[in-house]
């Protein structure tokens, strides 16, 4: 973490999420003020309704918060992606994080920090090349819609410091090792396709503590939530299949998976090769708890 001092309140949307759930607690038990962004009629003192009608989100919420954290958007690992789900995918990321940032930029000079989801799949597929922040978009529709996510950010305006996170599939046992720990306890694991891709990767308590030093630093951009040890699928299935105690022997046709999942499903998530450094936390002085996907793994499996 940074030197920098805590936060007194942060605004967080996309609160029932799984980063966003343990981001809140992470927040809340060091006794920073959380106002939580919700769907529903409040439950409770700290919850706020929005996106329910066409009324913009009153920047009023927003007053007087160090940061405001926008991490809504329906799950990518679901499958397939149809037409109608491919729209969900850009409506539940662009118009939550349009309303934020609308609401930042109406407060001008009293703005809070912005910090908004994104995700490495913005790079696409580039096998053999280290991606940093400076690494151009891809051509997936993936990396379409995170370079749409991210301009809808950046829309809140050069009075207010944003930070887009383009962050690594997460591993915990509700993140990416969910499928696979499905597959891994039946006997099914093995290499997906070639399994010699590179998978960025991060732990939730890495995420948790990254979104942290990012609120609390100066820091201003796209930022790499990943991982700092390059690893591929073959490394994180065969992690998963030793503390699962299980075999990891059966090969998964690419021509199978997109025929069960779809091409973009297939190409996006799982035949994708990316080494993604995360240069920026690095050189802002993070350290990671598990620097390593093995070390991922065994956190996840042990609570």
């Amino acid at each position: 973490m940074t030197d920098q001092p805590m936060p007194r309140r942060v605004v967080l949307a996309g609160a029932s999420g799984l980063i966003g759930r343990a981001l809140a607690r992470s927040l809340r038990a060091d006794g920073i003020g959380v106002t939580t962004l919700v769907r529903h009629e409040p439950t409770a003192p700290d919850e706020v309704t929005w996106l329910r009608d066409d009324r913009p989100l009153d920047p009023a919420v927003l007053a007087g918060a160090d940061a405001v954290v926008g991490l809504n958007g329906a799950s990518i690992g679901r499958f397939p992606w149809t037409a109608s789900y491919r729209h969900e995918l850009l409506w539940s990321r662009i118009t939550p994080t349009q309303a934020l940032a609308s609401a930042v930029r109406a407060l001008g000079d009293d703005a809070p920090a912005f910090v908004s989801a994104s995700a490495v799949g913005y790079y696409g597929s580039a096998p053999g090349t280290p991606l940093t922040e400076h690494s151009g978009r891809g051509e997936t529709f993936l990396a379409d819609l995170c370079g749409e996510w991210e301009s809808a950010a950046f829309a809140a305006g050069d009075r207010a410091r944003v930070a887009v996170l383009r962050t690594a599939p997460v591993v915990h046992r509700d993140g990416v090792l969910k499928p696979l720990m499905l597959l891994t306890r039946a006997g099914l694991a093995g290499p997906i396709g070639r399994g010699t891709q590179v998978w960025p990767w991060i732990s939730l308590d890495d995420q948790v503590r990254a979104i942290r030093h990012v609120i609390t630093g100066d820091i201003e951009g796209p930022v790499n939530l990943v991982g700092p040890q390059r690893a591929t699928a073959n490394d994180l299935g065969f992690a998963l299949a030793v503390q699962m105690n299980r075999p990891y022997v059966l090969r998964a046709p690419v021509w199978a998976l997109r025929l069960v999942l779809g091409r973009d499903a297939t190409e996006a998530l799982l035949t994708t090769d990316a080494h993604v450094v995360p240069e920026v936390l690095q050189r802002t002085g993070f350290t990671f708890d598990h620097p390593t996907v093995e070390a991922a793994v065994a956190a996840a499996l042990a609570v």
